[in-house]
């Protein structure tokens, strides 16, 4: 029922709602790996499911640890690139240059991104069996969080670099939202999304000199957003990271039991 409800969150909720719900979920499970059932299974031949599991678990963690690296980098391109834009606004080229470094950091977050979650397209084992309902119940548990880390370094990586007209269409939505939405729908855009695009146009797009001002002002307001955003995700992240690690003790205690 915990991970249906999960499952149900991954669906409707953001990074750090999902990622909350992890964390509760993993302290139920630590719990339960406190009981004498837990110490029970790896005594009765079962020892080949947890050692499965502990390798899960150093997945789990490792996959934690890049995603929290792409974060820390992404923060601190942001915190620069802010910096530069409030130090050198009247001048373009300055800023297309730094703008530039901003997105030769992105892609190489993106590229370590999608290697990543290629890397976790390995299924796991679903068998069920009766005498084995807290083994399945843990592996399914590790494909869940699997599932969520998925959506996290999606997150994360944003999308592919648009072209000007597409880059140009998302900060116009953001800048004249009544005026695009008679348009039609479109699907909001996370806070990278929205950076990227704008400082795509920023760079790409001759505008007067007033018009200019507006978009390094929209700039920074984004920027400002997404920093905030990552800080949000970094905090809980780093709570879910202990949790694993919590997890990944129990599994080693029982083996060693």
């Amino acid at each position: 029922m915990l991970l249906r409800s999960l499952k149900k969150l991954d669906v409707e909720s953001g990074s750090c709602q999902k990622l909350i719900g992890l964390q509760d979920l993993h302290d139920c499970v630590d719990n339960l790996l406190l009981l004498p059932v837990a110490q029970a299974l790896a005594k009765e031949q079962h020892e080949k499911w947890f050692n499965e599991l502990l390798d899960g678990s150093l997945r789990l963690l490792d996959v934690c640890g890049i995603a929290r690296d792409a974060l820390s980098q992404t923060k601190e391109c942001t915190h620069g690139l802010q910096s530069t834009l409030r130090r050198r606004q009247g001048c373009k080229m300055e800023l297309s240059r730094e703008v530039e470094k901003y997105f030769a950091s992105r892609k190489v977050v993106k590229k370590a991104m999608q290697k990543a979650l290629k890397g976790m397209q390995t299924k796991l084992n679903s068998k069920k069996n009766e005498d084995l309902a807290m083994v399945s119940m843990l592996k399914e548990l590790e494909a869940v969080t699997l599932m969520v880390f998925e959506s996290l370094l999606t997150f994360i990586a944003g999308p592919k670099l648009q072209s000007k007209s597409s880059s140009w269409f998302v900060v116009s939505k953001l800048v004249h939202p009544k005026r695009i939405a008679c348009e039609g729908e479109e699907k909001d855009a996370n806070e990278f999304e929205k950076v990227d695009a704008a400082l795509q146009s920023l760079i790409s797009h001759k505008t007067s000199k007033s018009d200019y001002s507006m978009h390094v002002q929209n700039v920074q307001n984004w920027m400002g957003q997404l920093e905030s955003s990552i800080q949000d995700v970094e905090e809980v992240l780093e709570c879910l990271s202990r949790r694993l690690v919590k997890t990944r003790v129990s599994f080693l205690n029982i083996l060693n039991h």
